[in-house]
């Protein structure tokens, strides 16, 4: 569910919209998988919870500002 809201975030170019919350979303997304891979399952999912959250915010103030611009 992380990597789908990462994604979705991307794609409504939060990078360029919202890039610290992008950032911190990129940031916990990276550390999830790491986590993950080293077999540190329960830090993997707290840092997922945490990227999905931070995802879902960039992309919802990216929708918001461009939503704003084009007014």
């Amino acid at each position: 569910m992380a990597q789908v809201a990462f994604m979705a975030a991307k794609e409504a170019q939060a990078d360029v919209k919202a890039p610290g919350l992008y950032r911190k979303a990129e940031y916990y997304y990276l550390k999830a998988k790491s986590s993950y891979k080293r077999k540190y399952f329960n830090k993997a999912q707290q840092y997922a919870l945490l990227s999905k959250k931070y995802s879902e915010r960039a992309e919802y103030v990216a929708i918001r500002k461009k939503t704003l611009e084009n007014l």
